[in-house]
């Protein structure tokens, strides 16, 4: 019987965009001061969400904190057509395996 090779991890991404290697902060630099910002903003408005003690409070943090998660989202999008992020992609067979293994843990943690 033969043996099923495991998938070798390709990277996913687009061709990068080329910026000036400088001390001076470029494009790609600036994007990604600004996406770590707004993923700190996210954080702090979920213990901000977490903490509101009045509806109208927690409705209007609530419409910021998904402003900012749309923002991060699209920081992120353009950074990725940009070349600038890269993934690798992961046999199927371990991705399963892995989600198993954490679907059995959370039998066992937390039993119906």
């Amino acid at each position: 019987m033969m043996e099923k090779q495991p998938v070798q991890s390709m990277p996913i991404q687009n061709t990068e965009t080329q910026v000036p290697k400088t001390q001076q902060m470029n494009d790609r630099d600036y994007l990604n001061d600004v996406l770590l910002t707004e993923k700190y903003l996210g954080t702090s408005y979920v213990h901000a969400l977490q903490e509101a003690s009045h509806q109208a409070l927690y409705q209007d943090i609530k419409s910021v904190f998904d402003a900012t998660c749309d923002h991060q989202r699209d920081l992120f999008n353009l950074m990725f057509n940009k070349g600038w992020y890269k993934f690798e992609s992961q046999d199927p067979q371990k991705i399963q395996q892995t989600q198993q293994q954490f679907a059995q843990y959370a039998q066992q943690q937390f039993p119906k």
